[in-house]
């Protein structure tokens, strides 16, 4: 079950915080959601199994949290733990994760990239 930080506001002052609003750190079989523009703790959230380096994926409105051998599925805003599936029989360790929705550190950089070719290949033609 996630721990879900104090709030200093009452209920319905805040604006609702959105993915866009959060960075997710994971380690030591925990995961921490942090606001990003205050730094403060929103939700954090404890594997009940597996210990050590956790590997995070985020995966559209999904948070992939592998710990060594077990795979778990968050919800990023809320910290709710979706599913779980211990891969028995796969081994444990450091854990590789991807997929076509996933991100990474290299997807809003890229974006930027791209959007700067365009403009300069636009104003090289006009």
């Amino acid at each position: 079950m996630p721990r879900l930080a104090k709030s200093t506001s009452a209920p319905g002052d805040a604006p609702e915080r959105t993915l866009a609003d959060l960075v997710y750190v994971g380690f030591n079989r925990r995961v921490v959601a942090l606001d990003r523009y205050s730094g403060e703790i929103v939700w954090d959230w404890k594997a009940p199994q597996g210990t050590g380096f956790v590997s995070l994926l985020l995966d559209g409105d999904r948070l992939m949290a592998s710990v060594n051998g077990y795979l778990y599925c968050l919800d990023p805003v809320y910290g709710q733990e979706v599913w779980s599936n211990p891969l028995k029989g796969y081994g444990v360790g450091t854990t590789s994760l991807a997929s076509v929705n996933g991100s990474t550190s290299t997807g809003p950089s890229a974006a930027v990239i791209e959007q700067q070719r365009q403009a300069a290949a636009a104003a090289a033609s006009a």
